[in-house]
């Protein structure tokens, strides 16, 4: 089922986490599934709310079709199952890892100082391709984050009927939000009330 952006639960947490949390369940244990990139246009919207994370004003113009839509859900897919063998502990499948790597190959970039060395890295990519460039800087800053030292900070939230993936920033956050925590803490507290 679709959805817009703008109801994703869970938003802001590290750019190719947000990628993958484009797919979500509404109404915990007996909801249904959201994807909030059923159309272009979702995918127009999502990279425009994520302009300063994907160094936009650096990014060819171009639009955003269906072949560009369907190469953001396929690393995305990609994506989900590399960070659930992550938070499992064990090896990512190595059609996950390529089509990652594949990504990032797709356009080569890299930082440059900003004029007067002042301010951020101005992004640069050899690739023409709107879409091309984009999808590899998800990918490029998933492959940061999962090779760096917050690797073990990626966390998928527990809640039951929950598939989501968040940053843990400090100890006590143990949900991917607020939502999530009460409704385990409400079923939690009903289970006791029941029992007892």
């Amino acid at each position: 089922m679709g959805g817009e952006v703008e109801e994703m639960p869970v938003d802001g947490e590290h750019l190719a986490l947000d990628l993958v949390n484009t797919t979500f369940i509404r109404g915990g244990l007996r909801g249904h599934l959201v994807d909030v990139l059923v159309e272009p246009a979702g995918l127009a919207v999502w990279v425009e709310r994520h302009a300063e994370a994907l160094d936009l004003a650096s990014v060819p113009a171009g639009e955003l079709g269906a072949a560009e839509l369907a190469a953001f859900r396929e690393l995305r897919r990609a994506l989900r199952g590399v960070l659930g063998a992550v938070v499992a502990g064990g090896p990512a499948a190595e059609a996950d890892v390529a089509v990652v790597n594949a990504a990032v190959r797709a356009a080569p970039g890299w930082a440059e100082l900003p004029p007067g060395a002042v301010g951020r890295a101005v992004s640069r990519s050899l690739a023409g391709e709107r879409g091309a460039v984009l999808s590899a800087r998800v990918a490029r800053a998933a492959v940061e984050l999962l090779t760096g030292e917050r690797r073990g900070s990626v966390k998928a939230c527990p809640a039951p009927g929950c598939i989501l993936f968040f940053l843990q920033q400090h100890a006590r956050r143990a949900w991917c939000s607020t939502s999530c925590g009460t409704r385990v803490r409400v079923a939690r507290h009903s289970r006791r009330q029941a029992e007892g």
